[in-house]
């Protein structure tokens, strides 16, 4: 997948930079030695201050800031991963924890649509052991949307991310190797005119009381215009109701 998307965007005159992080070894371990110098607490270390006052000073650890580099030069970012336990490997979660930190990419004054990374376009793919039936409202494992909605919305989306819908391969190695051609050729077909696409639905900012003390819900008005709705507004925001049809599976 990784290699059929460099290809297939370098022929479209894209510039592809690839972070391997098995190949590169990248720790995915969260630790004091992510800053340079000493802390600013060294009696109650807080990680997620003290990262964002080391990226304020330029104190953080030199794979961090290749990394910052990457996001910082990147129009699109393509997460190509197994699902594992139904989420990301722990490489890749520890490189959001320690990469994606307070300041860079985001503050209480810039979440979501208001993120440092709004201009961006971001989207996961993924290759699945399971048949598409098991991730679906009926199947043993769960709705997809379900599992979706944190790497998706808590994530990405909340830095502020335009994210395009998934790309997921099914049951890759157990399928044939027609299927997983015809797979490979679906993928670059999508890359060819990716950057077209437009985002996953979400919940806009000015639907939220957004201070502390209007708890960042949604305003009474809003709630007030879903009254008699039969389906939530979103997988998160469903408001106790039925979930929005593949939501976060395809944009609108």
């Amino acid at each position: 997948m990784a290699e059929a998307a460099t290809s297939t965007l370098q022929d479209k005159g894209w510039d592809v930079t690839i972070s391997d992080l098995y190949a590169m070894g990248f720790n995915p371990v969260l630790s004091r030695r992510d800053i340079t110098g000493p802390p600013k607490n060294p009696e109650h270390f807080v990680y997620e201050t003290e990262m964002g006052d080391a990226w304020k000073e330029g104190r953080l650890s030199s794979d961090i800031v290749a990394e910052q580099k990457k996001i910082e030069a990147a129009d699109l970012i393509i997460f190509q991963f197994p699902l594992q336990w139904l989420g990301m490997p722990a490489i890749l979660k520890g490189w959001f924890d320690r990469v994606i930190i307070q300041g860079f990419a985001y503050s209480l004054a810039t979440i979501y649509e208001q993120g440092p990374f709004q201009k961006k376009k971001a989207m996961l793919s993924f290759t699945t052991s399971g048949m598409e039936s098991m991730y679906s409202p009926e199947g043993i494992n769960g709705d997809m949307n379900v599992f979706l909605w944190p790497m998706q919305r808590g994530m990405l989306q909340f830095c502020g991310f335009q994210v395009l819908a998934p790309q997921i391969c099914y049951s890759v190695q157990y399928v044939t190797p027609e299927a997983r051609a015809q797979m490979l050729s679906a993928w670059q077909k999508r890359l060819a005119a990716i950057w077209e696409e437009k985002p996953l639905s979400t919940v806009p900012n000015s639907c939220f009381e957004l201070s502390m003390a209007g708890g960042f819900v949604l305003k009474k008005e809003v709630l007030a215009q879903q009254e008699g709705k039969k389906q939530g507004l979103t997988v998160g925001q469903h408001l106790g109701k039925a979930f929005p049809p593949n939501q976060q599976l395809k944009a609108p």
